[in-house]
């Protein structure tokens, strides 16, 4: 207000003025919202009475999304970030085959071959994130070459020592193990006792699990999936260093001027996206109680399709951990909604294709909004 004329000044010419609806639009989450609910109703409707909607029906799509949500939260902050990286899914295997190798084989504590499955992924994702800045090398290249190197390591090491590519015995050497525990466990089992009690949730009728709830708990993994996501969505939204991530991936020159340390910031997005491969692949191979040289292939397609769908834009600065959290979410209610409703397991990967292919051209609309490109 103009304290002279008594006239509000005019609005500044620099300031693009946008109706509420457009900034409703162009959220990163607002496609993966409509997508699952659109696949909820779909499911509801075809499989509403398989037993989908069931508390062990929730237990199985909701395992299969937490999935999905671990490796996605560490692509999504990456992706952000402005980057890439391909070798997700041999870090899987590795990790795993390290812990097996090391708990197993060569006797170590588990909880000393967790940690150390943890440090060497983690190294290797820094080395991926140092490759990437100083070669100036695209990160699609720099962790394609991880990928292959990685699964060949992993494959090497395991028939090398055992001369098998899978190895057993975990669960056996786990016994007891603390850090084991917060990785293969399960928490909450008084309340789902409870809830069976009640008549709430139903009880097995038969064999070795008569009288037990057919839900027992809620398995680390979910537990995993909830942390990692609510700890990257604070991250991004609430901190100065989310600030630095959206910088980074949305002009890093620009950034880099005023004072955002963006090769810092890479490098620990990759060491990220390693941390949270590693914690899929503990919490696997605690579960199965054994590793395999070949687990986690194509993981990290699918990760970056999860954030894709949740909005992100593939060229970087723009995007959402909840989005990615909804992405991994209609991954796990469609993959398990096929099989419910009786459609046959392939049809989930043209899924897959055809989904990955709507949110890009979405994702280009929203970046043409943003940027004002034509």
């Amino acid at each position: 207000m103009d304290e002279q004329s008594g006239t509000a000044p005019p609005p500044d010419e620099r300031m693009q003025q946008q109706s509420r609806w457009r900034r409703a639009f162009v959220r990163p989450e607002l496609g993966a919202m409509a997508g699952t609910v659109l696949v909820f109703i779909y499911f509801a409707i075809v499989a509403g009475g398989t037993g989908m909607f069931a508390p062990d029906g929730i237990m199985n799509w909701g395992v299969v999304s937490a999935q999905f949500a671990i490796i996605g939260v560490g692509a999504c902050l990456l992706m952000i970030a402005g980057e890439f990286d391909l070798s997700v899914g041999s870090m899987i295997g590795f990790a795993g085959i390290v812990i097996a190798l090391l708990g197993v084989h060569w006797g170590w504590p588990i909880w000393a071959a967790i940690l150390a499955a943890f440090a060497v992924a983690m190294l290797v994702g820094a080395a991926n994130g140092y490759l990437v800045i100083k070669t100036g090398l695209p990160s699609f290249i720099v962790t394609l070459a991880s990928l292959y190197v990685l699964r060949g390591l992993t494959i090497y090491l395991s028939i090398s020592t055992t001369r098998q590519t899978i190895i057993g015995g975990v669960r056996e050497a786990a016994q007891g193990d603390w850090l084991a525990a917060l990785f293969g466990g399960k928490v909450l089992g008084f309340v789902f006792t409870w809830l069976a009690d009640i008549g709430v949730i139903a009880k097995f009728q038969a064999g070795n699990k008569a009288g037990l709830p057919v839900v027992d708990g809620i398995p680390m993994l979910m537990v995993w999936a909830l942390a990692l996501i609510i700890f990257a969505h604070v991250l991004l939204t609430r901190t100065r260093f989310g600030n630095w991530i959206y910088a980074s991936g949305g002009d890093a020159k620009a950034a880099r001027y005023v004072g955002v340390p963006v090769d810092r910031v890479k490098i620990l997005m990759f060491v990220f996206s390693a941390f949270c491969a590693t914690v899929f692949a503990t919490c696997q191979v605690m579960e199965f109680g054994s590793a395999a040289a070949d687990r986690g292939l194509l993981k990290e397609f699918e990760a970056i399709i999860a954030v894709v769908i949740g909005g992100a834009l593939l060229t970087g600065g723009y995007g959402s951990v909840i989005g990615a959290a909804l992405g991994a979410l209609i991954f796990g209610v469609v993959q398990q909604g096929l099989f419910f409703a009786g459609v046959e397991s392939s049809l989930f990967r043209v899924f897959l294709g055809v989904i990955l292919l709507l949110a890009v051209i979405l994702n280009t609309y929203i970046r043409r909004l943003i940027t004002g490109e034509r």
